[in-house]
């Protein structure tokens, strides 16, 4: 086939059902009540045309791309959609320009809707500045990660953030509904049966993301063609193996291990072994989850269990000794024992407390009779004079000996808990 009638194939391609079914209005939009329902902040900005510059912040396939298109519809608006990754800084200084134009001629705002905004540097999100302050351009930004780090401030402080959640399984089972028996942009047309079992492992296997539930039900009606049953052992087929949505460098490695540390520290293993098994499977470092817990030995059990730290430690050298996937059996072995283990931060709150004493008192003298005397110099101006060799006394002869400088004698740090007395 020639290279012409390639790309008019292309250019007759139907759209993806994920991209046909995308929906025009706020009236056909599932999800997001808190924002597009009848009280929603973001129905009530269209209604009273006062849009102004936001930022999406949720998972894939949530609805923010959507989202900014029918802004841009129900405002009149010129609507420029960019991703981060691919756009250059002559593109953002283009579209700028282009928007001054616009306004100048024609009174038209433009909304910029840019995709996976985090991934532009801090050159690139100045250059928005100057525009947005104006109103010459309305600022939506997509992200799936937090814009509290990602963000430069003076654009953030310029923007509403508006936080998407994942899809429940009524909305998306709703979504695989429309586009199912929908015939003007959905698969009406074929006369597909879904089998309800079929249908629950879409929805689960989307995990909130409606494109991803779209994308499988696409497929699967392109396996059996029109007419025909989806049933669940071809779904099961399709699927092979889920993905779990987890980027270790994103939100959702600091979310998890955050739960897992959590877990353990509220003596909750079946949690803990729940938020193990997910950092696991979605390609978390063993390594990292070992160090974590070797800090929560000391942190949070201390000495409440002192075995709790050589397990920890027997652990992080077992996990790069044996390596994956067995080192998951003992990165479990020690969750479970830190998890059950009792707890004590005593001696973490003791460091704490002595810690602003030294900042605030900075270098207080050390009694001299704990000092060692090994010049004559020393010995006369009193160095060690007056020590009690600890050893050589009963305990009760010791109590009340000082070793913290005078200012701090009475200083207490460690208050142990009843089971490390």
């Amino acid at each position: 086939m020639s290279k012409k009638n390639n790309q008019q194939n292309l250019e007759h391609a139907p759209a993806p059902l994920a991209d046909r079914m995308r929906p025009q209005t706020l009236d056909e939009f599932v999800g997001q009540d808190h924002l597009v329902g009848r009280a929603g902040i973001l129905r009530t900005m269209l209604l009273t045309d006062r849009v102004s510059s936001v930022i999406f912040w949720g998972p894939p396939g949530v609805g923010k791309t959507t989202l900014g298109q029918i802004i841009a519809h129900h405002t009149n608006s010129r609507f420029v959609k960019f991703s981060a990754v691919t756009a250059t800084l002559d593109d953002i200084r283009s579209v700028i320009r282009e928007s001054k134009e616009m306004y100048a001629g024609f009174k038209q705002r433009t909304i910029l809707f840019i995709d996976e905004i985090h991934r532009f540097n801090k050159l690139q999100q100045d250059a928005f500045l100057p525009s947005v302050e104006d109103g010459t351009i309305i600022l939506i930004g997509a992200t799936t990660e937090n814009p509290s780090f990602e963000i430069i401030p003076a654009l953030l402080s310029r923007t509403k953030v508006f936080v998407l959640q994942p899809l429940t399984e009524e909305e998306l089972g709703l979504i695989v509904e429309r586009a199912l028996n929908g015939k003007g942009r959905g698969l009406g047309k074929l006369k597909l049966t879904l089998e309800d079992a079929a249908r629950t492992m879409i929805v689960s296997a989307a995990n909130g993301d409606s494109r991803r539930a779209l994308n499988i039900l696409e497929d699967a009606a392109g396996a059996v063609g029109g007419g025909h049953k989806i049933s669940p052992e071809l779904i099961d087929q399709l699927l092979q193996h889920q993905i779990l949505r987890y980027d270790r460098q994103g939100d959702e490695h600091y979310n998890t291990i955050s739960a897992f540390i959590k877990s353990l520290r509220g003596s909750d293993p079946n949690a803990a072994l729940y938020y193990l098994a997910r950092m696991l499977h979605g390609g978390e470092s063993p390594l990292f989850i070992a160090r974590r817990m070797v800090i929560l030995a000391s942190e949070d059990v201390g000495m409440a269990d002192p075995h709790a730290l050589p397990l920890a430690i027997a652990t992080m050298q077992a996990v790069d000794f044996v390596g994956m996937p067995e080192a998951q059996i003992n990165l479990a072995h020690c969750a479970v024992y830190l998890a059950v283990a009792p707890k004590s931060n005593a001696s973490y709150v003791g460091l704490m407390k002595a810690k602003q004493d030294v900042e605030s008192t900075l270098n207080e003298p050390i009694p001299k009779h704990i000092l060692n005397a090994p010049t004559k110099l020393m010995k006369e101006l009193g160095y060690h004079k007056g020590y009690k060799y600890a050893h050589d006394y009963a305990p009760e002869e010791m109590k009340g000996y000082q070793y913290l400088p005078d200012k701090l004698k009475d200083r207490k740090y460690y208050s142990p808990k009843q089971k490390e007395e």
